[in-house]
C-alpha cells in the first residue's frame, strides 16, 4: 500500500472476509485518509526553491554534457489521435487551448504568461499530436520547426521550471521521439543537431530528477521518457537498466493495487495509461520485449479506468475532471492492448462501479486524496453519478482542474465544493475543508464501506466522518440498485457521533445535479419530479421527506467548456436524536 491510504478493520461487528478477489471489497473494512495529511511545508517549500536555483548553475549544466547522437534509432507509433481542431488552429498560426488562442508569432518562450495549464501544454509539445492529425508532414514540419526553434533559443542551454519540470520535460521527450519526422525533417544540419542535443539533455535531465518528481503521474511520465529515451538513442542500454527499475518503482508507489491511480483523478488515470502505451510503442518500434511489470501495471491501470466509464463509453465527472469523452477513452485503451471488463470495487483507488440492465451507477466510496497529490482534489465522499443506456442521468459538475478560458479560478475552487456533487450537504459546509492555498484541509478521514451483491440487486453502505469534528453528525448513505436497474433506492442517514456533543439542529439539502437534456418537472407535492431525457426513457423522482426544488447548476464537459442544466434540491434539516431523508429513482417503460 501506499501512503495515500491504508485499510484496517471497521468495528461493524462483522469478521473481515478472508477471501477478497481483485473485483471486490472485503466485508467490514475502512479507508482510512492519514492524520498528517497537508500539502508541502514550508521547509519542504525552500528546498525546493534552492534544489531548483541549482539547476542554473555550472554543476548542473555540466552534468547534462555528454554525447552528441547523430540520429534517433527509431520513430514509435502515436496510437492516439490529437484533436484536429487544435490542430487546425495551429495551421493558422495560433494555439488553442480550453478555448484561449494565443498567436505562435507573437509568443514569448521565454516567459509564457498564458496561465499554468496552457503554459504547460506549449512546453511539454503535446501540441504536435494534434498538428499531426490536422495536416500532412509536409504542411505540418514547417509549423513545428518554427515553434521548435524558437523553444530552443529561449531554453535549450538553461533549465528552468516549468519548461524543464518533470513531467513537461518527461512528456516533451516522448512526443518529440513520436513525431520526430515533425521536428527533424530540415535539412539545416546545425538545427538538427541542436534538436538531437536537446533531446540527449532532456534524458540526462530526467535522469537526475525523476525520482524527485510527485508521485503519481508526473513520476511515471518522467520514468518512461528515460526509458524511451534508452531505446531511442544511441548508447542507452545502462540507462535502460536504470530507467526500467526507477519506472517499476514509479508504477508500484503511483497506482494503487486496485490499479487507480493515487490522485483518483480519472484524467490522471487517463494520461498515466497514455503515457505507458507510448513507451509500450517503443518497445515494439525497437522489437523488444516489454518487461513484465509494465504489462501488469497496464493489465491494472486499464480495468480502473474502465470502472469509471458510463453507458456513453465516457468517464465520469469526478475529482478534477471533466466527462472526458468516449473516443478519448476509447483510443487510450486501444493503445494499451488491454482488454478488460471494467472494474466493479475498487477498493483502494475508492470507486464503488454498479451495473444493472442499461443502468450504471458510480460512488466515491473514499476520503479525499492526500492533498500533495491532488492539485485539484474535490469534497466529493459519497456522492453518486447516473447513467441508462448512452444517457446521463445524475452527475457531478466537474471539471475543477479544467481552468481555462471557460473556468475561471473563482469557478474552479466552486467546482470542488461538495455542493458541486451529487450528495448530502450539512449546514452548507464542505464534507472535507478546501483552504485557500487550494489544498484539501480537514474532513473525511474514514469511510466505513459494504456491498452485497444479492439475488435481486446491488446494495451499497458507506458512511463519513467528514461532519462530526464540526457538527457533530456522521453522514450514512444506502444505496439499493434493482437487478434490471430500473429502480435506484437512497436514504441518506445523519446521526450523532459517540463521545462528541450533542449536536444542534442544522439545515440540510440533498442535491442531485441533472445531465445536459435532462428536463424536470415537479410534481403538485413538491416531493416527486418527472426527469425527460432528451431521446432517452423518462424517469421519476420520489421523496419521502422533506421539499423537493429544481435549481440552477452546470457540468463541464472534456474540454473544460461548461453547459447549463438543472439540478434536484431536497431540503431537510438534521436533528440531534438523528434524521435521515429516502428517495428513489424509477425508470418508466
Amino acid at each position: 500500500m501506499n501512503d495515500a491510504r491504508r485499510i484496517s478493520p471497521a468495528s461493524t461487528g462483522q469478521p473481515a472476509d478472508p477471501v477478497a478477489t481483485d473485483d471486490g471489497i472485503e466485508q467490514g473494512k475502512r479507508l482510512i485518509r492519514v492524520a498528517d495529511d497537508k500539502g508541502l511545508s514550508l521547509a519542504q517549500r525552500i528546498a525546493n526553491h534552492f534544489y531548483l536555483l541549482s539547476w542554473k548553475t555550472p554543476i548542473h549544466g555540466r552534468k547534462l554534457r555528454g554525447k552528441y547522437p547523430l540520429k534517433l534509432l527509431a520513430v514509435p507509433d502515436d496510437d492516439i489521435p490529437g484533436d484536429a481542431r487544435a490542430g487546425q488552429a495551429l495551421r493558422a498560426g495560433y494555439f488553442l487551448f480550453r478555448g484561449r488562442k494565443q498567436i505562435i508569432d507573437t509568443v514569448d518562450f521565454a516567459r509564457l504568461d498564458l496561465g499554468p495549464a496552457f503554459a504547460d501544454h506549449i512546453h511539454s509539445f503535446r501540441w504536435l499530436r494534434d498538428l499531426a492529425s490536422a495536416a500532412t508532414r509536409e504542411q505540418a514540419a514547417p509549423i513545428a520547426e518554427g515553434v521548435m526553434r524558437r523553444w530552443l533559443a529561449a531554453h535549450a542551454e538553461t533549465p528552468s521550471e516549468p519548461a524543464w519540470r518533470a513531467d513537461n520535460a518527461g512528456w516533451r521527450l516522448l512526443f518529440w521521439t513520436a513525431h520526430a519526422p515533425l521536428i527533424l525533417s530540415s535539412s539545416d544540419l546545425v538545427y538538427r543537431s541542436l534538436v538531437l542535443n536537446c533531446i540527449a539533455r532532456t534524458a540526462r535531465h530526467l535522469d537526475r530528477i525523476a525520482d524527485k518528481a510527485p508521485m503519481g503521474l508526473p513520476r511515471i511520465v518522467a520514468w518512461s521518457a528515460i526509458v524511451a529515451a534508452s531505446m531511442l538513442i544511441p548508447g542507452g542500454a545502462s540507462r535502460k537498466i536504470f530507467g526500467e527499475a526507477g519506472l517499476k518503482r514509479a508504477i508500484e508507489s503511483s497506482f494503487h493495487p486496485d490499479g487507480g491511480i493515487v490522485s483518483r483523478s480519472p484524467l490522471a488515470q487517463v494520461e498515466a495509461v497514455m503515457a505507458l502505451a507510448m513507451l509500450r510503442a517503443v518497445y515494439d518500434v525497437r522489437r523488444e520485449t516489454a518487461p513484465a511489470f509494465l504489462d501488469e501495471g497496464l493489465g491494472r491501470a486499464v480495468p480502473a479506468l474502465l470502472g469509471l466509464i458510463h453507458g456513453d463509453g465516457g468517464l465520469g465527472s469526478w475529482q478534477g475532471s471533466g466527462a472526458i469523452a468516449p473516443a478519448t477513452v476509447n483510443a487510450v485503451v486501444q493503445a494499451s492492448r488491454v482488454r478488460s471488463r471494467p472494474l466493479r470495487q475498487a477498493r483502494d483507488w475508492g470507486y464503488q462501479r454498479i451495473a444493472a440492465g442499461a443502468t450504471v451507477v458510480q460512488v466515491d466510496a473514499a476520503p479525499p486524496p492526500v492533498a500533495r497529490l491532488a492539485e485539484a482534489g474535490c469534497a466529493s465522499t459519497g456522492a453518486i453519478e447516473i447513467s441508462d443506456g448512452p444517457h446521463r442521468l445524475v452527475v457531478n459538475c466537474g471539471g475543477a482542474g479544467l481552468e481555462g478560458a471557460w473556468i475561471p479560478a473563482d469557478l474552479a475552487q466552486g467546482l470542488r465544493t461538495t455542493a458541486a456533487h451529487s450528495t448530502l450537504v450539512l449546514d452548507d459546509c464542505n464534507s472535507t475543508a478546501l483552504l485557500p492555498d487550494g489544498t484539501l484541509g480537514k474532513g473525511v478521514t474514514e469511510v466505513e464501506l459494504n456491498r452485497q451483491e444479492l439475488d435481486n440487486g446491488s446494495r451499497v453502505d458507506l458512511s463519513h466522518d467528514g461532519y462530526v469534528r464540526r457538527l457533530g453528525y456522521i453522514h450514512r448513505r444506502l444505496l439499493l440498485v434493482s437487478g434490471d436497474g430500473k429502480e435506484i433506492r437512497g436514504e441518506d442517514m445523519l446521526t450523532p457521533a459517540e463521545r462528541r456533543r450533542k449536536p444542534s439542529k442544522l439545515p440540510v439539502m440533498l442535491r442531485f445535479h441533472l445531465a445536459p437534456g435532462v428536463e424536470p418537472t415537479l410534481t403538485a407535492d413538491n416531493q416527486g419530479a418527472l426527469l425527460r431525457v432528451d431521446m432517452g426513457a423518462l424517469w421519476q423522482f420520489r421523496t419521502g421527506t422533506g421539499v423537493l426544488s429544481v435549481e440552477e447548476s452546470l457540468w463541464v464537459d472534456a474540454d473544460g467548456r461548461p453547459h447549463p442544466t438543472r439540478q434536484l434540491v431536497v431540503t431537510s434539516e438534521a436533528l440531534p436524536g438523528g434524521s435521515s431523508i429516502g428517495w428513489l429513482f424509477k425508470r418508466s417503460g
